[in-house]
């Protein structure tokens, strides 16, 4: 069984976004108890990562690493338990937008259990 959700989203440019709550409500629409959700970035100039989801620092130090790197992973896929995402204590999904504009992005998450 697989359910499938459309995330759109405004990016500030260049940087981080928090996406972790809105992914979480799409794995828990799904009604699935176990499986995997895979979270896929439908674009190129966006990498899709898990990162520290406490401390915008760490964030913050992440970017300016990035600046000088190419990164052009889109896609992560996280493990579900009991209806929820199963990421660590301190973690979160967070695309980082490599462009200096604000865009409007856009991420498919689907839900396999």
């Amino acid at each position: 069984m697989a359910h499938q959700a459309i995330l759109s989203f405004q990016t500030r440019g260049r940087g981080t976004q928090d996406i972790t709550r809105e992914v979480a409500e799409a794995v828990a629409a799904s009604g699935l108890p176990c499986g995997l959700a895979q979270v896929f970035m439908q674009h190129t100039s966006c990498s899709q990562r898990i990162t520290e989801n406490a401390d915008p620092d760490v964030r913050r130090d992440l970017g300016s690493v990035m600046v000088r790197k190419v990164l052009t992973n889109t896609g992560i896929t996280i493990p579900i338990g009991a209806g929820r995402l199963l990421l660590g204590t301190w973690q979160g999904t967070h695309p980082w937008d490599h462009q200096t504009r604000p865009h409007r992005r856009t991420v498919v998450v689907t839900v396999f259990g």
